[in-house]
């Protein structure tokens, strides 16, 4: 078996290294954060891994996969096909659960359809993707939409004076003439004055003609009440104002559990078909080491091989630490660390071999007991013939290695160098930060700081926290610990801020944020970036803006250009013009001690 071989890599911060990887076995690469351990793994080996591959398939798939540049090597020899499992959130919509991501629900929806009764039909019915079996009200999403008064309605305000806070029903807004001017309302009072009557003209009424409107009402104008002229206008699904009122909406909107369905997104036919008086849904509501002590007790020798899937891939779950979750959770609420668990978890099902398998560390989040499980996972996925390479931190993993390569001396421009290969064993002996650390024996801090007073929860209560009483203190570091899934982040990301709102939550959430940002602009530091530009040559300030005077002219300053392939998905690749720097090319001649602005 031919081990990998990379020969002078310099991909970002790498300086020229070469080494050789064995096949069939896990190699753990470790550093401080910025040493390169991702530039080698991620850009240069996965990246061209992937891009081979991708190479293999016609123009027509290759458009619409992910384009990856040929990374800055020499060569690299030898490479399997790769799967590259990372941090990135699974993301998806509403109608993606870990039921779906998992092909558990697939599973699932085949035994409703063969042992549930009454039968309702076949597989797909069971689908809330299926217009057969979705609930007709939601359309499968298990929500609705509807406005929040509350927030909608200034009730200390007139009709005049801008009660209703929402664009174009604010004074002179257009849609605002249709309450103004229908005779209905006196539009001076205040809305905390108004009747039943009024208000329920004001927000409910069907549409109509009003009978004594003012002499400006069109003549072929109807009155609706707000609520359903909004639902309407911005909440259906062919709505084509949704999209550019969302931040607006996020303000008036609230989303509750279908009425008809009560969440469970399936049509009540669909419903009705049960096993041990559960249906679908009631399953998939179930934590999953529920669900599997459920699955368990089902008798049946003609379908046990469909039993026995289901049983396996929920046991999949369980040992990797994601017990707790339900099959109807949506996938764009997990974690970066639970959606590299989900995706391992698939990986064990299938039967290929001799796959180059990258994950970017999978102990994220985990409780140190369920390393022990990640552990026997990715050994099962060496011993079926495959070859492993981890980014990884966390020492438990780091000493699962066949062979480590720590990388260093320190980040970003002092990073880039191989400081060690070898065994786990033998690593406390390199010269590096982290052989520093192994070498040394763990300390705790003997000395605690005393509380200056305390912050209080009490009876907080959110998913699976009930009805806790807390006193954090104020002025230490307070460490929350306990098992994946007990409520920690529910506690102090969720419930803590609602007692209160003043603090600052720094999480793992992706920035919000344009594809002009970046992290000058994120920071609020690019101004000042700009301005010593511009004294330092003597030239303006927007000269240094992509969205300004400096912006190139092909790209309009975005760095990118779209190519137009008709009927096929559009590709994207960096403009010919600046290189992808969004600049100008004159803009990329001045420097400020000896660096250009990008």
């Amino acid at each position: 078996m031919k081990d990998i071989i990379v020969t002078k890599a310099r991909q970002n911060n790498l300086k020229n290294i070469s080494l050789k990887i064995p096949k069939n076995k896990i190699t753990v690469f470790t550093g401080v954060s910025g040493s390169g351990k991702s530039s080698l793994v991620f850009e240069t080996i996965g990246a061209e891994a992937q891009r081979q591959i991708n190479e293999t398939q016609n123009s027509f798939i290759r458009n619409r996969l992910q384009h990856f540049g040929v990374p800055n090597v020499d060569k690299i020899e030898n490479l399997n096909v790769p799967f590259i499992i990372n941090q990135k959130r699974l993301g998806g919509n509403a109608r993606s659960t870990v039921g779906t991501a998992t092909d558990i629900y697939a599973s699932l929806r085949l035994l409703f359809s063969r042992i549930g009764e009454p039968f309702v039909g076949y597989s797909n019915v069971f689908s809330f993707n299926n217009p057969q079996g979705m609930c007709p009200e939601c359309e499968g999403l298990g929500f609705v939409q509807t406005v929040n008064t509350e927030t909608l309605f200034d009730k200390n305000k007139s009709l005049n004076e801008g009660a209703i806070r929402f664009p174009t029903f604010q004074p002179g807004g257009w849609r605002l003439t249709r309450y103004i001017h229908s005779g209905y309302f006196d539009n001076d009072k205040k809305l905390k004055d108004y009747t039943k009557n009024e208000w329920e003209l004001l927000l409910n009424a069907e549409e109509h003609t009003p009978k004594h409107p003012s002499k400006e009402w069109g003549k072929t104008v109807k009155y609706k009440g707000v609520i359903p002229r909004i639902e309407n206008s911005f909440l259906k699904k062919d709505s084509k104002e949704n999209i550019t009122r969302k931040e607006t909406l996020k303000k008036v909107i609230i989303t509750k559990d279908c009425p008809v369905c009560k969440g469970k997104r399936l049509n009540p036919k669909v419903l009705s078909c049960k096993i041990a008086d559960k249906n679908i849904a009631d399953c998939t509501a179930l934590s999953v080491d529920e669900l599997l002590v459920f699955i368990q007790s089902i008798p049946s020798k003609t379908y046990s091989s469909i039993l026995s899937e289901l049983k396996k891939k929920l046991q999949n779950l369980i040992d990797i630490g994601l017990q707790y979750l339900t099959l109807d959770r949506q996938t764009d609420t997990l974690s970066g660390g639970e959606s590299q668990r989900v995706k391992m978890v698939k990986q064990l099902g299938n039967s290929l071999v001799d796959l180059l398998y990258i994950f970017d560390e999978p102990s994220i989040g985990l409780h140190p007991k369920d390393i022990d499980h990640i552990v026997d996972i990715i050994k099962k996925i060496r011993d079926k013939g495959n070859t492993v390479l981890i980014v990884e931190h966390d020492p438990d993993l780091i000493k699962i290695a066949d062979l480590v390569v720590d990388m260093g001396p320190a980040s970003g421009k002092n990073g880039g160098e191989i400081m060690y290969q070898g065994t786990f064993k033998n690593l406390k002996t390199a010269k590096s930060k982290t052989g520093i650390y192994f070498s040394k024996i763990p300390d705790y801090n003997k000395n605690p700081r005393s509380a200056k007073g305390f912050i209080e929860i009490k009876n907080g209560s959110m998913f699976n926290v009930k009805n806790i009483d807390i006193k954090i203190p104020k002025g230490v570091m307070t460490v929350v610990t306990g098992v994946a899934g007990s409520g920690k982040s529910t506690l102090i990301n969720k419930i803590l801020p609602l007692f209160y709102p003043e603090l600052t939550v720094i999480d793992q959430s992706v920035f919000t944020a344009s594809s002009r940002s970046n992290l000058l602009t994120y920071l609020n530091l690019s101004n000042t970036v700009r301005k010593l530009f511009a004294e330092s040559n003597n030239v303006s300030d927007k000269l240094f803006s992509r969205n300004g005077e400096g912006a190139c002219p092909n790209c309009k300053g975005l760095g990118i250009e779209k190519v137009d392939l008709a009927f096929m998905d559009d590709i994207e690749q960096p403009c010919e013009v600046c290189q992808g720097s969004g600049y100008k090319p004159e803009v990329l001649q001045y420097h400020y001690h000896k660096k250009k602005y990008c």
